[in-house]
């Protein structure tokens, strides 16, 4: 309980004392100036436990620090004194009555402070610390308030060594405005569609919820900075912030990345981030320098739809399908199947003026274009989908406070997952709905679905084929990513048997 109050002690001191900002930003981080090392006796500060009522003044004379300890609150302060991490809220109203610190208890531990000096102002924020029995520890905080402290932020990063020892106390000021980040989110898919509702507003809006607003965004969906395409190069030459992009749409630009819309049983993009992200890590970082990638992921299964009923390959042959690109293209020639470009918005027409007779495209999309309408026949063979991902440019992950980083990647890293959109279990939704769109679904029997599998094994021979003729692994990336679709209870189909 010792420790706890000599900490408590040294924290207010400092949250309490107006301090003047000066600095120049440097290029990648907030600017911020170091103030001064304070060095104290631990026996100055306290020496004993504070009984309910009593009071104790800080023998410096800077600031006039009063504690306040309730009897039932000194038995909950204990449980923090064995190795548990300790997050610490504030909420104050510092008008010269007090300030209060909630330390997560039930019933929270709260400190009041009387700064003596009639300030006013309100403060907000956050410790992270972890408090071992006789050990010396780490503590963060991040505070910020408005009146005499407004357009600052004070960090304080210290370490205080057991009881007979010292406390050093390091504390820095950072402008307000270079703590917090807006964030031009942009993305290809329509603002009513289901990955923009169900994923990335949720997700933003958790970003702003557990960044206690520092974090806000404004989103920018469908055409709104550029065609389909051009999303990669919208988020990385800085148009937005952060951006959702399609790699298969530009092709020759990220070869190797190809691997993740290989014919895949993936039925919740939340496992395909898990599969995308830990083959970045392996190898396909490499396609991608001079951004941040959040997350790198292949898309839900895609099913071929279509206007007829197809139960075959002779179904298929002749039919005109638009094709996403990729993998997808050659698994629709190797059908005996014509593929055809063009842009999601123009299918409809086209499938309703008899221009194409269908097209391979995962769920989600049927449902957010109304495909379903003019697509009535779906044959349940999957052709894997598209190669995505969320990057965000440099200068801004740069820009980026650098303790709202880890909550950018902790949300945003599989945003599925974060939001719940488009998960193994939204899947099972959605296949649903389309049935009861009035939309024929087919399961292809076993003996006739090897006979198309075998083909898009061919295509995935031929594909590493001609990029090892370049120089470049694709075996070994074909075999990592059956190894890490295995490892989720995912079935790569195009994945040829003999190289396990």
């Amino acid at each position: 309980m010792k420790k706890l109050l000599i900490l408590i002690s040294v924290i207010l001191m400092l949250a309490t004392a107006p301090l003047p900002y000066s600095g120049v930003a440097e290029a990648d981080k907030p600017a911020e100036t170091k103030l001064k090392t304070l060095k104290f006796s631990a026996e100055m500060i306290i020496t004993d436990t504070l009984e309910s009522g009593e009071s104790w003044e800080d023998e410096r004379g800077h600031t006039q620090i009063r504690g306040l300890v309730l009897e039932e609150e000194v038995e909950a302060a204990s449980k923090f004194l064995d190795g548990a991490v300790l997050v610490v809220s504030i909420n104050a109203d510092l008008d010269g009555s007090g300030t209060g610190f909630d330390w997560g208890s039930d019933p929270p531990l709260i400190f009041t402070v009387d700064n003596g000096q009639g300030f006013q102002g309100t403060w907000e924020g956050r410790f992270v610390g972890t408090f071992v029995e006789d050990e010396p520890f780490d503590f963060e905080a991040f505070c910020f308030g408005t009146g005499d402290f407004e357009g600052l932020i004070a960090v304080m990063i210290g370490t205080r060594e057991v009881p007979g020892g010292s406390a050093t106390i390091d504390v820095y000021i950072t402008d307000m405005a270079e703590s917090k980040m807006h964030i031009k989110f942009s993305t290809w898919h329509p603002p009513v569609g289901r990955e923009v509702k169900t994923v990335f507003i949720p997700m933003l809006e958790k970003l702003k919820a557990k960044s206690n607003g520092r974090i806000t965004y404004t989103m920018y969906a469908g055409g709104a900075l550029g065609t389909g395409p051009e999303h990669y190069d919208i988020a990385r030459k800085g148009l937005s912030d952060m951006g959702y992009f399609t790699a298969t749409w530009t092709p020759g630009r990220f070869p190797l990345s190809d691997v993740l819309s290989l014919a895949a049983t993936v039925d919740g993009k939340d496992v395909g981030v898990d599969i995308g992200n830990a083959m970045y890590d392996r190898i396909l970082k490499r396609e991608f320098p001079g951004v941040k990638m959040i997350e790198l992921n292949g898309c839900i299964q895609a099913y071929l739809w279509t206007t007829k009923p197809v139960k075959t390959l002779e179904d298929c042959k002749g039919l005109r399908i638009r094709s996403p690109g990729g993998h997808q293209t050659n698994y629709i020639n190797a059908i005996g199947a014509e593929p055809v470009f063009m842009p999601l918005g123009d299918v409809y027409l086209a499938m309703e003026t008899g221009t194409i007779d269908g097209l391979v495209t995962c769920p989600p999309l049927l449902l957010e274009f109304k495909l379903y309408e003019v697509a009535k026949y779906g044959a349940l063979c999957t052709f894997g989908c598209v190669t995505e991902g969320i990057i965000m440019n440099k200068k801004s992950w740069n820009k980026t406070p650098d303790d709202l980083k880890p909550l950018v990647m902790e949300l945003c890293s599989n945003p599925f997952r974060t939001s719940g959109g488009l998960t193994r279990d939204v899947y099972k939704v959605m296949m649903k709905e389309i049935a009861g769109k009035g939309v024929n679904l087919y399961t292809l029997p076993e003996k006739e679905a090897v006979r198309w599998y075998a083909r898009f094994q061919d295509e995935t021979r031929k594909w590493v084929k001609g990029l090892e003729a370049k120089g470049l692994p694709a075996k070994e990336t074909v075999i990592m990513y059956n190894e890490e679709c295995e490892k989720r209870s995912v079935k790569c189909v195009a994945f040829p048997p003999e190289w396990k």
